[in-house]
This record gives structure tokens, sequence and C-alpha cells, in this order.
């Protein structure tokens, strides 16, 4: 028997576990999707990267647990747009890039692809520098070291692995399995880790208020124009003609972050993942009810839980509190402290900062390396605390969110086997869906060497920690502001597709389900536009915005060009 009959038979034998199930009742039903469940989980996979590690952390340390409603606000918005377009697709059966050119605009198809393309290339970077930087300073110091021949040495170790992994999902049905396994179990292993901070720090009375929790779920839009509360103490100490200039920084990163955040929830590349990796597994509109599941329970539910604990753990920890040996040179018991390199180079560059503030950029230019440190040490204690707050944390220094689990030292141990974990899945993922996209660009199936040779692109991340300087960790903020500015390409492709009766024919839907559908969706749309919108003006205002006017000026163009056209045609 073929490989292809054999796949062809158990695809069958699939959609008849479903149908059966479904003929038994609720529970039934529920056991057969999770036993076929797969999709979710490699959406899990590349959401549970660089990204949402490094949102969650920097969340809690900068806005405490006050933005813990933001990752979750994000998923539901996502997996509402998944679920559109696995409606889509299992329906039809038709490659969505391919459906949308067709049928709704070449423009939006093209812009999905290409926004796909740019994303995968820009995220593969804080993969690999996240990837690094846990190696060489949690898992590996002694071996690795810290320089340039470690850091090679790291990133050969993770494209090696990562390469050798995206080779099995082309081998068929069985190699699909055991890809997904693999990420099955690197995603149990990161949610393990922060769940467990979380129930160890639950147990030590006084070390959470889960009141305050809760009340973090709560959406605060405000955190986008004005500090988290908790900075109110320490703004007063400071003088009042410079509480504006830390009032902007803390603003500023707060922003970034919640952009991030946002952006890594569900990014453009996985909403280009998910419908070719249900085709590729044969999935038709049988299979729908199990599409929606899979989300629901392989992407929503590990996502919440590990970001949610990230957040709880980072804030518990960090926020408004200066790293030890920043302000203060000896512990309670006089034992010098030092500080690490990276947090003290981030201390001094925000002091630095709130000199030239002071000075103006003329006469701080002007400064010698000397002067400028003197300056920073003449600092009131108010600024330097503030400067000390702000400092950005590395994957060493956030390790230590897991030590009330496993102790200081072991700490970097767990955290390690977590962030690699997470930043090869997300490669891995990367490599995958890039390999879908160049298929699909050059109208090819996906599959074979072209898909092989499409999914080793993302390699040029691997340049990520010898390009940037700062912390690993924070790279994945301005990469996901990136993202975050493609993803309303796609949800206004889904949002058209489900409404196109040319694609959907019968499958459409109808009644009270069409009007929730487009209701969901419109608010998606509206709630990822504006985090698009604020992202380019953030980031390139005027010039950004032109760009955004003119993709939609050729959208608008091409549409109308093709309806004459096919008025002209009598179609």
């Amino acid at each position: 028997m073929s490989d292809e009959t054999t796949e062809r038979s158990a695809i069958e034998a699939d959609r008849q576990l479903i149908l059966g199930a479904k003929s038994r009742g609720t529970m039934a039903t529920l056991g057969a999707y999770t036993r076929l469940a797969g999709p979710g989980w490699l959406q899990s996979a590349i959401t549970l990267g660089s990204g949402s590690l490094s949102s969650g952390l920097f969340l809690g340390v900068l806005a405490g647990f006050s933005l813990l409603w933001l990752q979750p606000l994000a998923m539901i918005v996502g997996v509402i747009m998944l679920s559109a377009i696995s409606y889509v697709t299992l329906s039809t059966g038709e490659r969505p890039f391919r459906a949308i050119n067709e049928h709704v605009n070449p423009v939006l198809g093209w812009g999905w692809a290409l926004a796909t393309l740019s994303a995968n290339l820009v995220w593969s970077l804080p993969q690999f520098s996240l990837g690094t930087a846990a190696l060489q300073q949690n898992l590996l110091p002694g071996v690795l070291g810290s320089g340039g021949a470690g850091k090679f040495a790291a990133c050969m170790a993770l494209l090696v692995i990562s390469v050798g992994v995206v080779w099995f999902y082309d081998s068929g049905r069985k190699g699909i399995r055991i890809f997904e396994n693999i990420l099955k179990i690197m995603v149990a292993v990161v949610i393990l880790c922060f769940f467990g901070v979380v129930v160890k720090m639950s147990l030590t009375k006084g070390a959470l208020d889960w009141g305050t929790i809760g009340r973090g779920l709560i959406p605060d839009l405000r955190m986008l124009w004005a500090p988290a509360k908790t900075f109110t103490p320490f703004l007063a100490e400071v003088a009042p003609e410079f509480r504006d200039f830390w009032t902007n920084m803390i603003v500023g990163q707060q922003r970034d972050v919640m952009i991030a955040a946002s952006a890594t929830a569900v990014g453009i590349n996985m909403t280009f993942l998910l419908p070719y990796s249900m085709l590729r597994r044969g999935w038709d509109r049988d299979f729908r009810g199990l599409a929606i599941f899979d989300l629901s329970t392989g992407l929503f539910v590990p996502f919440i839980l590990a970001t949610g604990c990230v957040v709880i753990a980072s804030a518990a920890q960090f926020h408004t509190k200066p790293t030890a040996g920043l302000l203060e040179k000896t512990d309670a018991n006089g034992v010098a402290i030092e500080a690490p390199a990276n947090i003290v180079a981030g201390y001094k560059g925000n002091a630095a900062a709130r000199v030239k503030c002071e000075l103006g950029a003329e006469a701080f230019a002007a400064l010698t390396p000397e002067q400028i440190a003197q300056s920073v040490e003449a600092l009131p204690e108010a600024d330097k605390q503030m400067a000390a707050i702000l400092a950005k944390r590395d994957a060493f220094n956030l390790a230590q969110s897991l030590s009330p689990l496993t102790g200081d030292v072991f700490a970097h141990y767990v955290f390690g086997i977590g962030v690699v974990g997470m930043a090869v899945s997300s490669i891995i993922i990367l490599m995958l869906i890039n390999g879908f996209v160049m298929c699909e660009m050059l109208g090819l199936e996906s599959g074979g060497w072209p898909h092989r040779l499409g999914s080793l692109l993302p390699a040029v991340g691997a340049l990520g920690p010898f390009f940037w300087k700062q912390a690993a960790a924070w790279l994945a903020m301005p990469t996901s502001v990136f993202g975050m500015a493609l993803i309303p390409i796609a949800y206004i492709t889904f949002f058209f597709m489900m409404n196109q009766k040319t694609l959907l024919g019968d499958s459409i839907p109808k009644g009270h389900k069409r009007v929730i559908w487009n209701v969901v969706m419109v608010i998606s749309v509206a709630l990822a536009s504006f985090g698009a919108m604020w992202s380019v003006w953030s980031k390139a205002k005027w010039n950004g915005m032109a760009g955004v006017a003119v993709f939609i000026a050729l959208a608008v163009v091409v549409h109308l060009v093709r309806r004459n056209r096919r008025a002209g045609q009598g179609v």
C-alpha cells in the first residue's frame, strides 16, 4: 500500500471517528477532538516564543499586575480570526492565498504573503538572540562563555536542531505526528516551569496579592498614555521639572510592550500557518468543529496559563524594585553586592539620558565619558532610583523569576530549558511557515525540496545575537511592534472571505450565525487596526501613515478595475 493510500485511509478513519463520536454525544465528541488535536499546538509553539516570554516578563516588570488583561484579550481576538480562516479553508478546501487572489483582492493576497514573509525574517532575530543568551548565560556558561565563539556555537546548535526537526515535518503523516509531539513537549515544559513558580509563591504567605491580580484582569487603556499607578510614589519624589522625562520613558516602554504583547499573541505569520497545516493533514468541512476546539485548547489555554504565570512571577519580583547592587553596594549583612554588567549598563544609560535632558543635547554631546559618569553620580537619589527601576533585564536576570520554585542556582537551568524550548519551537515554526509562503508565491505544491529550501530563509535570524547589543530579551519588543503593523492585513482579508458568496457558496454563514460572526470579526478587526495604527504612528509618524494609505489605495484601485472588467464580461 502506497504512502498516499495509507494517509487517505488514516484521514478517513479520523473522519469516521468524529462522525461516530458526534452521534454518541458531547463527551464522546470532545474525547475524539482531544485525540485528533494538532494544528492548535503548532500555533501554541510559535506564540509561546521569545516574543510572548519577553512581553510577559516586561509587562510584569513595567506595569506589575496592571496589564494582565492584555494578552488574554489579544488572544481572544486572534482565536476569533483564526477560527474564521479555518472555517473558510475547511469549507472550501481551497488554498487561502489562491482563494484570496481570485475571490477577494490580489493586493490583499500578496500583501498577506509578503507581510508574513517579512514577519518571519524579522521575528527570527529575537528567537536566536534569546535562545543564544539562555544557552550562554543560563545553561552552558562554563562551556560557551560570553564571547563571540560561544555565541556562534550556540546559534549553530539552535539552527541545526531546528532544521533537523523541520525535515521530519516533510516526511509524511508519521513525520508530522513526531513533529507535533515534540512541540507539545516543548510547550508543556514552558508552561510547567512558570506555573510551578506561581503555585509555590501562592503557598508562601504574603507573596501574592490575589485581589490586585484579579483587578489586573480588567482592561485599562489608560496605560497607553499614563504610567502604572504603582509608579506614582516614585515619581512624586522626583523634582517636578523632570517628572515628565521619567513619565515619558515609562509610557514609551509600556506602549512598546503592550503592542508587542498584542502582536505576539497571534502574529500574521500564524494566520498563514493554520490553514495550510490543516489542509496538510487532509482536514475538510467535517473537521470544522475540531479546528475550533483545537484552537481553544491547543492555543488559547496553554497561552493564557503560560503568559499569565510569567506576568505574575515577574511582577511580584521585579516591578518597581531596582536590581540589587545598583543603588546599595552591600546587603543587610554587610556583604558586598555586584549587579550584573548588563543591568549596570542599562542603569547608566537611563541616568545619562536624564543628564542629557537637563543639559540639552548640545551640551551633553560636549561631555567626556568621565564627565558623564560624574554627572550621573551627582544625580538626586530619586532620579537614580528611577534609572535603576527601569534598567532592562536580560535572560540571566529574568531567570530569577523562577527562584521561588527552584532556588537561585537551579532557577537558571529551569529557565534556560524553558527559554531554549520556546526559541527552538518558534524557529521551527517560522521555518515551516516560510516554506509554505515560498511555495504559494511560486505557485508550487507545498512539500519536497521547494518547501525545505524556503524553510531555510529564517536562518538569517542567527545574525541577531551579533548585531543586537542591548538586552537580548528586549529585541522581541521592536520586532513585535513591526509585526503588529501587519496584522490588520490578514484580519481584514479574512473578514471579506467570510462574507464572499462566490468563495463560500452554500457554506456562507446565514441568519443569526452570520450576524454573530460579523460582530465579533468587526470588533477584532477594529482592535487590531487600532493597535497597528498606534504602532505605525509611534514609530514612523506621517511616513508610516502614507505607506498605509498607498496600500489601501492600491487595493481599492485593483478592486474597481476587477469589478469593471467582470461587469464588461457579464460576470
